[in-house]
């Protein structure tokens, strides 16, 4: 009977002891929620060059949409990003955002562009259409209650149409267009700390070169963002994201080269929501 007694009353002093290690153990950084859906605008400053020839014969010109076709170095577009943690340490996202470019041009040269050409001083229309989906897994190797670090991997399906017409006076009516759907896998780090009960910053960067059938990409990702609570379950965030690719791919008679980017600022809105297995404050 009082060997029984002793070990209840040693029960009772270290359970606090280990109930605060296994809150310790679950705490995570504010931002770590179960669900967060966000939305915003992104400005990305572009940088695009196409070249598009006939494979084994006409090599295409190689074109700089801004300087050769007038189209602008900056555009507005949406972005939406969805973010589920199945537990602490893991995590799936999703996001989508659209970039769409005209322009109207009177060119300084003459362009080859698949198999047609287009003539110096002929006004021509041209567009650039890129639907972009990222889908991704990570795991954080470090999980503490102020900071989080892992690696992930993720695939980027990027969705390029490109296209040029023109009604000159000696080539007459032309017109033509190229498109592809890229799937480029990337593998990654990514992490984040909550400097207060308010501000966080978190960060990610993606690198992967794959060549799948007729089509080579090599893709450099990167994400960076200041976050803010201002209400819970509501944020907002400030940040800096780039996405550059070159892609090299063959279809029918033709051969694509494309190389690039869109790097610029990101404001975003986030609501948080759902049951959690581990602490924050």
């Amino acid at each position: 009977m009082k060997t029984l007694l002793v070990s209840i009353v040693l029960l009772l002093a270290i359970s606090p002891v280990y109930s605060q290690d296994s809150i310790q153990l679950k705490k995570a950084p504010w931002f770590v929620q179960r669900f967060k859906v966000s939305g915003g605008l992104f400005v990305p400053i572009n940088n695009t060059n196409i070249q598009v020839g006939i494979t084994g014969t006409v090599r295409g010109t190689d074109i700089d949409f801004e300087d050769d076709l007038g189209f602008t170095k900056s555009s507005v577009t949406v972005l939406g990003d969805v973010q589920w943690r199945a537990a602490r340490r893991s995590r799936f996202d999703f996001s989508y955002y659209f970039i769409n470019r005209k322009s109207t041009h009177t060119l300084d040269r003459d362009i080859v562009f698949g198999e047609d050409t287009f003539h110096v001083n002929n006004q021509v229309q041209s567009f650039f259409n890129t639907p972009i989906f990222r889908f991704s897994y990570g795991y954080a190797l470090l999980a503490k209650p102020k900071f989080e670090a892992g690696l992930l991997v993720g695939l980027h399906v990027v969705g390029t149409k490109v296209g040029m017409s023109s009604n000159g006076a000696v080539s007459g009516e032309v017109s033509t267009d190229f498109n592809i759907t890229a799937p480029l896998p990337d593998f990654g780090i990514w992490g984040g700390y909550e400097f207060n009960k308010h501000l966080a910053i978190n960060a990610e960067a993606d690198y992967f070169a794959l060549t799948i059938n007729d089509i080579t990409g090599r893709i450099v990702a990167y994400d960076i963002s200041l976050t803010y609570r201002i209400l819970e379950p509501f944020r907002v965030s400030l940040g800096y994201s780039g996405l550059n690719c070159k892609v090299d791919a063959i279809k029918e008679n033709l051969t694509g080269h494309f190389k690039w980017g869109y790097n610029g600022p990101a404001l975003t809105a986030t609501y948080t929501f759902g049951r959690k297995k581990w602490v924050t404050d």
